[in-house]
């Protein structure tokens, strides 16, 4: 299975070298992630957004490699974190430290204060770490010490967590899932890609590395930030992602959908839906967003926001199957 870069119509795009190089990263992404367009597609829309994404997956499906990739194409500072049970709240921000010489404290600061990061295995973090996370991932800044530090621009966190081995993890609380833009959830390959992989790690480990990659600068990324966001949503198609969002908590709309549901979606969810579909549009080199943006992303922007039932959970109902039964019965107008 042959994988594809996302496609840019340049000469749709009014900024033709900003999507050159949107492109450029894009095709960087894609010759080292085999089979993961979307994934490639999604870590995009984070870029363009600002917003943050959350990757799970089982062990071995290239999470923490698409995000080193990522770090490659992209001229920002970049830190991963192994998060383990034993993690301190420090361990993430900083922490002030005394400097004898001059007899004064001076704040540290930790690897959350880089532009990308990679955060491994959230769920392995303890609570006071995750919400130490949630402050940055909020509201771009630290509070340590009693001060507060801005942190950089631009700035996105990836987190990755393994849905298979639960045995000493914390599960995300939802004001912390509800601040990730994208859930993405990753399959495991078929034959087909599982062979180019194999070809792949075999080039990779017995040919000679090719060039480094052309860098995305922070001004050009937000070039593209302010192309992104320009894109027309027009009234009808604003309708439509507000009808899907409010079917999570209105009974008329999808009665079966909404009984399985115990805590709806909130405005941020739509708020979410609606920049994500933006961004799938400029990718596309368009200057409008249509109802398939939303119908793409829909899934990812909105299952990790709803929580189920106790009846619906153990009937072995998923918040992502639910999503697509709005998408069926809530169609655009």
């Amino acid at each position: 299975m042959q994988d594809t870069a996302v496609e840019i119509d340049r000469n749709a795009a009014p900024d033709a070298d900003t999507s050159r190089q949107i492109a450029s990263l894009s095709q960087h992404l894609s010759s080292g992630l085999i089979g993961r367009s979307p994934l490639v597609e999604r870590l995009l829309i984070g870029l363009l957004t600002g917003g943050h994404l959350l990757i799970e997956g089982a062990p071995g499906l290239a999470k923490t490699r698409a995000v080193k990739l990522l770090s490659q194409g992209v001229d920002a500072s970049f830190a991963r974190i192994q998060c383990t049970p034993d993690l301190m709240p420090a361990d993430l921000t900083g922490t002030p430290v005394f400097r004898p010489d001059r007899g004064e404290f001076e704040f540290v600061r930790g690897p959350v204060f880089h532009s990308l990061v990679l955060v491994d295995e959230i769920n392995r973090a303890p609570p006071k770490v995750q919400s130490a996370l949630l402050e940055a991932m909020a509201e771009h800044q630290v509070t340590a010490g009693g001060a507060t530090y801005p942190l950089p621009d631009p700035f996105m966190v990836v987190a990755t967590q393994n849905p298979i081995e639960h045995e000493g993890t914390f599960p995300l609380p939802e004001a912390q899932l509800d601040r990730f833009l994208l859930h993405v959830v990753l399959d495991l390959p078929d034959a087909v890609a599982e062979r180019e992989i194999l070809d792949l790690v075999e080039r990779e480990t017995t040919v000679t590395p090719a060039p480094d990659v052309d860098q995305l600068s922070p001004e050009i990324l937000h070039q593209a930030q302010a192309a992104a966001m320009q894109v027309h949503l027009a009234p009808a198609l604003k309708d439509y992602i507000v009808r899907l969002v409010t079917a999570t908590r209105d009974p008329e709309i999808a009665p079966d959908v909404r009984r399985a549901i115990e805590h709806p979606i909130s405005p941020r969810g739509t708020l979410a839906l609606a920049a994500a579909a933006k961004a799938h549009a400029y990718l596309a080199g368009r200057d409008y967003a249509v109802p398939e943006d939303v119908v793409e992303l829909a899934t990812d922007a909105l299952a990790h926001r709803i929580v189920l039932t106790w009846r619906a959970a153990a009937d072995g109902e998923t918040a992502r199957n639910l999503v697509h039964q709005l998408l069926k019965q809530v169609r655009p107008l």
